[in-house]
């Protein structure tokens, strides 16, 4: 071979035809011209980031297309920042909600948390920044919704789709354990859907690092209030079930939410670990199978009181049958901490019977359980209508915040140096149903 052959060599050159990467192969590049390119793509990477990091980024850069979510404390926009034309989800807290209900460490925690958990399986987070009336969390747009509505379509899931779904979580729940974090609020809201239908988990408000102290007395208003007179002891299956999702959207929006999901030793505030959210795992398998949660009752003081006293309240419908494995795994996440499984190892979780056929090393790979129907990036038809709030007036017109105060909001800003796709057709690679 002469010493001009060995100065060639064929490289994989990709170019970019929309949001598709595509492949021309067998290009014959000289190595000289390779280096050339190499040197040129990373001048032109470290003049963006330089930009990038100059910039200071604020609510007029994004344009507001929707509202996809709502809160006790604030909502969900989906905004398209101008420059790029990347969509994204806006989170958007209102400060003086943070002060008041002391959720000052909570939104904190998210916002380290989404920093620090870089992965597939935690929703992604560009930027934060804020203004003198909101916080601004600027994170990955996922079209398939969540979890919560997806079960209020459906009665119950199948034993397949319910597989699928809590094994996704089941990986998602260790990612964050890894990092050192239980997340503690662990519930359907929370586990949102991408556009093949695949999970990722959201909302770290309430996540705790397992060497950190995040506050613990936001549920603690639960344990003052008598239980409600109100069973759904005389209730069939059917009619609890249409009940639970009559209260469900409610519930989630209120500033109390839901305690259904949360593990007995979070209420005892007298320390718990990462454990606690393999407890809210088993409900929300319990939710999937037999179309609402175990404990759910009229009022949270009731939920509180059953889940409290769960050895006597968690039991099966009759009528509404499951497979001994399922059950077997449901009692197994809701049982007492020391017993629980994952108390030994994640693997030995894997290894139920009820995951026998789950393929772990390739499952987001393959196709969801139930596809999702995306006709654009942009597309919103896996979300609730909301009607338009004033939240994002002009700051000209809010009465600034006592300033006093306002320091406990400093150094949130944050800027991640990559973009999502753009608005505009879906590639055909993140179709529903593309592997």
């Amino acid at each position: 071979m002469s010493w001009v052959a060995l100065s060639l060599h064929v490289c994989h050159i990709y170019y970019f035809r929309g949001s598709q990467m595509e492949l021309i192969i067998g290009v014959s590049v000289p190595v000289s011209q390779q280096k050339v390119m190499r040197r040129s793509q990373h001048a032109r990477k470290e003049t963006e980031f330089l930009r990038l990091k100059r910039t200071r980024l604020g609510l007029d850069d994004f344009e507001s297309l929707k509202v996809i979510g709502r809160g006790a404390f604030g909502e969900v926009r989906l905004v398209q920042k101008k420059d790029t034309g990347h969509i994204y989800a806006m989170k958007i807290l209102r400060k003086a909600d943070m002060l008041e209900k002391e959720q000052v460490a909570h939104i904190r925690a998210e916002r380290d948390i989404l920093v620090e958990a870089d992965g597939a399986w935690v929703v992604k987070m560009f930027y934060s920044f804020q203004d003198k009336r909101n916080l601004y969390l600027i994170m990955e747009f996922l079209p398939g919704g969540d979890m919560m509505t997806l079960l209020m379509k459906k009665d119950t899931l199948s034993e397949e789709a319910t597989q699928f779904y809590i094994a996704e979580t089941v990986l998602a729940i260790d990612s964050i354990h890894q990092l050192g974090f239980i997340h503690r609020d662990i519930k359907p809201d929370n586990l949102l859907l991408d556009s093949r239908g695949h999970v990722k988990l959201s909302d770290f408000g309430l996540c705790t690092g397992l060497k950190k102290a995040h506050r613990t007395e936001f549920y603690r208003n639960l344990t003052h209030n008598p239980p409600s007179d109100f069973s759904f002891q005389n209730m069939n299956s059917k009619r609890k079930a249409e009940t639970w999702k009559k209260n469900r959207r409610q519930l989630a929006y209120s500033t109390v939410g839901t305690p259904d999901y949360i593990a007995p030793e979070v209420f005892l505030q007298t320390g718990y670990n990462k454990l606690c959210d393999w407890w809210s795992l088993g409900v929300i398998m319990y939710e999937m199978l037999i179309g609402y949660p175990p404990f759910c009752s009229e009022t949270p003081q009731e939920t509180y009181r059953k889940v409290m006293n769960w050895k006597e309240t968690l039991v099966f419908p009759p009528e509404v049958p499951i497979s001994e494995r399922a059950k077997d795994l449901i009692l197994r996440y809701c049982n007492d901490a020391e017993n629980r499984v994952g108390a030994v190892s994640v693997e030995e979780m894997k290894s139920h019977a009820f995951f026998e056929p789950v393929d772990w090393e390739h499952i987001r790979e393959r196709p969801a359980a139930i596809s999702i129907e995306i006709k654009s990036i942009d597309d919103t038809s896996n979300f609730d209508e909301f009607p338009e709030s004033d939240i994002l007036q002009p700051v000209s017109n809010v009465t600034e915040p006592d300033k006093s105060k306002d320091w406990v909001f400093l150094n949130y800003t944050y800027k991640r140096f990559e973009g999502l796709t753009q608005r505009g057709t879906i590639p055909t690679y993140m179709k529903a149903g593309k592997a």
